[in-house]
């Protein structure tokens, strides 16, 4: 079964910094374009960043100089360093291939910014 966990996130002060990962099983996915996306409260879905098999990247203007997605191919993982957190980006965060057809989403993990 194709499954995506993510993990990393918690609470975090504005200004300050936190990993996030996501791991991917039953299948390598080191062949496939890979996005971090996020859910704020009571908004939809939206791209953070993303990462082709050749390590590309393409981020969105709100995080730009901020956020930096990664990938190691031979651990079929995909990290979100996440850095001068504002309390904007408090959000549910998603792993998932970034073109469709897309996994099942997973639980995702909860980033909160706040003082």
């Amino acid at each position: 079964q194709v499954q995506v966990v993510e993990s990393g996130g918690g609470l975090v002060q504005p200004g300050g910094s936190v990993r996030l990962s996501c791991e991917a099983s039953g299948r390598t996915f080191s062949s496939y374009t890979m996005g971090w996306f996020r859910q704020p409260p009571g908004k939809q879905r939206e791209l953070v960043a993303r990462i082709t098999p050749s390590g590309s990247t393409i981020y969105a203007d709100s995080v730009k100089g901020r956020f930096t997605i990664s990938r190691d191919n031979a651990k079929n993982t995909v990290t979100l360093q996440m850095n001068s957190l504002k309390p904007e980006d408090t959000a549910v965060y998603y792993c998932n291939t970034y073109f469709p057809p897309r996994l099942p989403w997973g639980q995702g993990t909860q980033v909160t910014v706040s003082s």
